[in-house]
């Protein structure tokens, strides 16, 4: 099997995002669907867009899709694919996820076992045996039935493609690391010389910004389950990483993150030190009100993720903290362009400008919107 169906999974509203990913990478024989871009290509291509794509949140390998109203259409069309070529004897092979959508068949654990016994029946045929150890390589299989149209797909990623291997131990973003690659692209900030982040937590943003600058792959220092599997030569993994090193480059652009909280700025340091960008981002422990007093920055751009004030106790100080936000950019950054992502839906009003555009986007399954302001110097002349 070396033509291959191979579906990159992706956050509501990053479907763009991660279709010109593919388009820069030279992929073009694909469609694009709500949450998911399916591909044609190659078993080879499995360690290039793991390795490769920022945005997407994982890759899967698509073994079919059909139509199944009963039981027996299901076990017959699950046992039609092709199964042997993919699975090894000793593959450990779960249905670890299913899902049942407007479909007579809405029982998910039946189904479950229908789709499981369906491929240990095709696997029998293929290698001749009673009894499968399981004990191999992991190949987890999801299932998505929607309106009686049934997706079989086998997980190659493994851990989420968010999970780029920087971030320190026990440390969790208030943002995935790709959402935070996605907000630099559409901020164009690779454009600017200079990326400020005035609430930047842990770094994510800022490192994002910094890995897309130096062109660090996002998935190059980080292990995927399908490197175990052997239908795909462990020389072809070798090779897609050599190449994403040998690609990546210096950069003149400037990153700068402020907060807060002393011990955040701290993990923040480490994270751009495990991600290779700590030289040339500069992380301070400064309150953002403390952002008046300007460096001679221009061509520069502001990308925020600041608290939501999801609790209501913290809702005063989300207010005061936008206000805030509002007041230091129109007067002292007039020429810098700004673009914050919150779920309060009245930031507008708080920060005491009409945003010139906003995009409704999913933060850790939270609604929303990226608030963007462009070229405030040039509509201020």
């Amino acid at each position: 099997m070396n033509k291959i169906t191979l579906i990159a999974t992706t956050t509501m509203g990053l479907e763009a995002i991660v279709k010109k990913e593919l388009l820069n990478l030279g992929y073009t024989d694909f469609k694009v669907f709500d949450g998911q871009i399916e591909i044609n290509c190659r078993i080879k291509d499995i360690p290039i867009l793991n390795i490769s794509l920022r945005c997407a949140d994982r890759i899967y390998l698509k073994m079919g899709e059909f139509k199944a109203t009963t039981f027996e259409e299901l076990f017959q069309n699950t046992k039609r694919l092709s199964w042997g070529e993919i699975l090894p004897v000793d593959a450990n092979f779960p249905i670890s996820w299913i899902s049942s959508v407007k479909s007579k068949l809405f029982s998910k654990r039946d189904s479950q076992s229908i789709i499981k016994k369906a491929i240990v029946e095709k696997l029998k045929e293929k290698y001749k045996v009673s009894r499968f150890e399981e004990d191999g390589a992991s190949y987890k299989i999801k299932v998505q039935i929607k309106k009686d149209i049934v997706k079989i797909m086998i997980d190659t990623s493994g851990d989420p493609l968010h999970k780029r291997g920087y971030r320190a131990k026990h440390n969790e973003a208030p943002i995935k690391e790709t959402l935070a690659a996605a907000l630099v692209y559409l901020a164009n900030a690779m454009k600017k010389d200079i990326i400020i982040d005035p609430t930047c937590g842990t770094g994510t943003l800022l490192i994002e910004a910094a890995m897309i600058a130096k062109n660090i792959m996002p998935g190059v220092n980080r292990n995927f389950v399908s490197e175990k599997w052997n239908i795909i030569d462990e020389n072809i993994w070798i090779d897609v990483r050599d190449k994403a090193f040998s690609n990546e480059r210096t950069t003149n652009k400037k990153f700068i993150g402020y907060d807060i909280d002393k011990s955040i700025v701290d993990l923040a340091i480490e994270n751009a030190e495990n991600a290779y960008v700590d030289d040339i981002i500069i992380f301070k422990n400064k309150d953002l009100r403390n952002l008046k007093n300007r460096e001679n920055y221009t061509n520069g751009v502001i990308i925020s993720n600041p608290p939501y004030g999801v609790r209501l106790e913290d809702e005063d100080y989300v207010i005061n903290l936008y206000k805030e936000m509002g007041l230091i950019y129109k007067k002292y950054y007039k020429d810098f362009e700004f673009y914050l992502i919150t779920s309060n839906e009245d930031f507008e009003r708080y920060f005491g400008k009409k945003s010139d555009k906003n995009r409704k986007l999913y933060n850790g399954g939270i609604k929303c919107y990226y608030y963007q302001y462009f070229n405030r110097k040039q509509k201020n002349n």
